[in-house]
Formats: C-alpha cells, structure tokens, sequence
C-alpha cells in the first residue's frame, strides 16, 4: 500500500496522539523494568509482639463465641449438650464439645435440664453482660463495620466476593456469624448477593454513582503528613519497623531504599497490567497486604487464611515470600502451632490506624476466659480435700466419666 504526504501527516498525528494518550501506561512500564532483587531478610523473634493476648487468643476465642451466640440464640437462653454434641468440626473445636465448655465456667454455667437428666449450658452473669456490651457495638457502630466490609470486598479484582469467602472472614472483620444470613436486617443497602457462576454466589457492592475515592491508610497518614497530594503514581513510602537488634546489609539496604521510592498504587486502583515480576507489582501486593490487615480487629490472621484469599485478591503465587521479605512491615508469630501475620504499624504507632469498635470487648473476654484457670484450680483443690492421698486422681477420673455417661 502506497501513502501519500497527507496519508504520511495524518498518520504521524495519531501516532503522537496515542503515545500522549498512553504516556501513563508507559511511564509506568518503564518503572517496572527495574531489576528484581532477590534478598533475604533473617526473621528476628519479637517478643513484645508474641506477648499480645488479643491476637494470639484470638484463635481460642473464636469456638467460645460461637457456643456463646448459640446460647444466647435459643429462646431460652440455654441449650442442651445434644444441641451442638456433634458439631465440634462445624465450631472449630477438637476435642468433645461437653469437654470444651466445662473448660470455660466463668463463661458457661452447667445444671441439669428438665428432661432426661441431661447437662445443660447458659451464660453466667459476667458473660451475659460482655454479651449486650458485644451488641451495643454492633447496633452504635453498624455503619463502620459496614464501611470495613465494604473495602475489603473492594480490594478483590472483581469488586465482589464469594460468600463463603465473606463468612470465613467475619471474624477478622468483627462481624456477627448471622451477619450473611440476615441480609436485609443487617446489610441494609450497601451491599448486593450477585450471581458468580457455577451456582456459586457473591457479595457485590452497590454502585450509587456517587461513591468517593476510597484512601488507603498509608495514603490518609502520608497526606496528614504533607508527603502526598493525592498524586498519580506518587512515591510514598511504607512505614517500616526494623526489629531490634537486627542488621542490614548494605545491598539490602540499598534495596529497601529504591523499593520505598517506587510509586506507591492504592489497593483499591484497578492495574492488572503489572508485570508480576515487577517491584512495582510487589509494593502493590505489600499496600494490599497492609490495607487487609489494618481492617481487622488484631490487625492480625493466620497466614493461611491470608492465601486462601489469593485468586479473588489477585496476590501472587509466593504471596507467602512477601511477609518473609517485608518484615519491616510484618511479623510472622509462631505461636499457638501455628503462623499469624501481624501488621507492626498497628503496635508500634498508636495513631497510625483507628482501633476496631470491637477490639475492646474482645480483651473483656479474654480477662473473664482467663478466670476460668482460677476456678478450675480452687475446684481441684476442694476436691483433694474431699479425696486426700492416693485417692485424688481416682476421684477426678470418677467424676469426668460420670459426666461423659450423662452425655
């Protein structure tokens, strides 16, 4: 095909017009050329973080919730042990379900029901109390748990969630376990049930037209700061907790510099288009990360429940690398058998994120779970004073299997 000089014009005008267009997107190509640096940051205990009962209680505390919420749902306020006897594995609770709530009597209080001599469970008074302090957050706070609900569907590619994604996070979220099932008396318009496909459904947020730009936290604290102006592509950078006693090298440090100079992209800004490999990709995946977490009650969860949320995300494979490389801005506890990723921001600057509404009810129970040990031991104690010597094994052993055979 032949061009004329006016075919030739025509042509290099819309060749300058697309790269004025595209000039973004290429910056930010260009941006993501820059080499990737494999290092490696040595883990470091940290002992103060390892100590917070909230976060590392939190595990232990999530069965007793659910057994409190199926108390206090019953029209009597009380159930029978068959109610929830074989419901352990839907409880999260490993061991006997009798078992369990007997551990726990500053929060259940055991009698015998009316029929069939079975054992019986209700709240005692203190937990009862928690209880109503745990609704009243619920109802006074309801729309800034709706707002945490909201982001952190938002942070997901598609702007929606699968439902039982949603329900196996309601507890980091601090939300109710009926907070899904009673969709019109909770939700209220916010939110919408969506078709996924496959018969699988989700959990969409309403579009008004007139939703605002939703900051980040590091955006909101670097703007308080003076260090950004709601810029595109901005340079901001993560705060960053070294652990103590810990040493970097110089080619680490060299790295975490350029790192924190890379644009700095909101979570909740749509770029697919990043080269995974990119350290532009990896800062993206590191806001996420720090966003995810800042929305919890502990600011805290398991590891693994974290990677489960990988596909709907748009994390990486070796998402997992990212806390190991980041633990400036992450610590990984081992506690409870178990890995839980800790946002450090959340512990070591008091005014950087906002608390949960919730986070305070949650210590309460901790303390009045923490009573339970008491109790337990002044009823050991009374009972070697009934069964003195050799006898006092035999007598507990008696008395536990006698509750077994009631069951």
């Amino acid at each position: 095909m032949v061009f004329d000089k006016n075919h030739h014009q025509a042509l290099k005008k819309l060749i300058t017009k697309f790269a004025l267009l595209n000039q973004h997107t290429l910056s930010c190509q260009h941006i993501q050329k820059h080499n990737y640096t494999d290092v490696y940051m040595k883990w470091k205990k940290d002992s103060y973080l390892d100590s917070i009962e909230p976060i590392h209680k939190s595990i232990e505390l999530k069965p007793i919730i659910a057994l409190k919420n199926r108390i206090v749902s019953s029209p009597e306020a009380c159930i029978p042990i068959s109610d929830v006897s074989k419901k352990g594995l839907q409880l999260d609770i490993p061991i006997k379900v009798a078992r369990f709530l007997r551990l726990y009597p500053s929060v259940f209080q055991e009698f015998v029901g009316p029929k069939y001599n079975l054992p019986w469970f209700r709240l005692t008074a203190e937990a009862a109390v928690l209880n109503d302090q745990e609704q009243a957050v619920y109802r006074d706070f309801r729309g800034e748990l709706e707002e945490r609900l909201k982001k952190f569907v938002l942070l997901s590619v598609e702007n929606r969630l699968p439902l039982k994604i949603v329900q196996g996070m309601l507890w980091y979220l601090g939300l109710p376990d009926g907070y899904l099932r009673e969709l019109e008396g909770n939700i209220g318009g916010c939110f919408e049930v969506v078709e996924m496909g496959d018969g699988l459904k989700g959990l969409s947020v309403v579009e008004t037209g007139k939703e605002e730009k939703i900051w980040s936290v590091v955006q909101r604290n670097a703007f308080r700061s003076g260090v950004y102006n709601d810029g595109t592509m901005e340079a901001v950078s993560i705060p960053l907790f070294p652990s103590k006693g810990l040493r970097l090298r110089t080619k680490i440090l060299d790295w975490l510099d350029g790192f924190q100079k890379l644009p700095y992209v909101s979570p909740y800004e749509k770029f697919l288009d990043f080269d995974p490999g990119s350290e532009m990709a990896e800062k993206r995946v590191v806001g996420l990360l720090h966003e995810l977490l800042s929305l919890f009650v502990e600011h805290s969860a398991e590891r693994k429940k974290l990677l489960c949320l990988r596909k709907y995300l748009g994390l990486p494979q070796k998402v997992h690398k990212v806390f190991e490389r980041h633990p400036h801005v992450f610590y990984l506890s081992l506690r409870n058998k178990t890995c839980t990723a800790i946002l450090k921001e959340a512990y070591y600057d008091g005014t950087a994120i906002e608390p949960h509404p919730l986070a305070e009810v949650r210590k309460k129970y901790i303390d009045l779970v923490k009573e339970s040990k008491v109790i337990l031991r002044n009823r050991r104690l009374r009972n070697r004073c009934y069964c003195p010597g050799e006898g006092n094994m035999k007598c507990n052993l008696e008395e536990d299997d006698s509750h077994d055979a009631r069951i």
